[in-house]
């Protein structure tokens, strides 16, 4: 009995630096980012929200940590206009953090109440996504509204709609990519532990 706990968090500490560090890669190299128009949207996202859904919310919250952690590492030593941003953790932590815990509940709930294990991961990929984008645009507006749009260079007294503009245009395209990697990765890993 004793051994069966302690390879199990073996697994799940396993899992957790395995993940970590495929949003670490994603983060640090262009293979995270899909350029759209000035803005980049990301797949870095994805790995937590595998995480979660695989292994539970400790191990989501614990990859969102990774990526959040590595996303303010590359705001230093990757510097752009916006980067200021990125500097503050509840930009660029917090929110990783709460993807995991969300992408875990969500799909616990949809997988009660639809019993379609597809339509569960692509709802839990897409409210991940969710998070993601509305929790670090969140802050970016409540805290830097206008010196981020300024940053940008447009007018701030649009700062609301160019940054509802870019979760839009980052969210949409983002949601739909998560939706279908988490549907298939989750669904090919689950076989794998039959």
């Amino acid at each position: 009995m004793i051994e069966t706990k302690k390879s199990f968090t073996v697994r799940r500490m396993t899992v957790t630096g395995m993940l970590g560090a495929i949003s670490v890669v994603l983060g640090m190299t262009p293979l995270g980012f899909i350029p759209i128009g000035t803005t980049n949207a990301t797949i870095m996202h994805i790995p937590v929200i595998i995480g979660a859904i695989v292994e539970g919310p400790i191990v989501g919250m614990l990859v969102g940590l990774i990526f959040g952690i590595s996303s303010l590492i590359r705001s230093i030593t990757i510097p752009t206009p916006t980067s200021f941003v990125f500097w503050n953790p509840l930009v660029s932590i917090l929110p990783r953090i709460l993807i995991g815990l969300a992408s875990y509940y969500i799909y616990k709930l949809s997988i009660k109440t639809t019993k379609n294990e597809a339509v569960s991961l692509g709802i839990a990929g897409a409210i991940g996504t969710l998070v993601n984008t509305l929790g670090v645009l969140g802050m970016i507006y409540v805290l830097y509204a206008e010196k981020f749009v300024t940053a940008i260079g447009l007018s701030a007294d649009n700062a609301f709609k160019i940054i509802s503009g870019i979760g839009i245009t980052n969210g949409l395209p983002e949601m739909f990519v998560a939706m279908i990697i988490v549907t298939a990765v989750v669904k090919a890993i689950k076989k794998v532990k039959k």
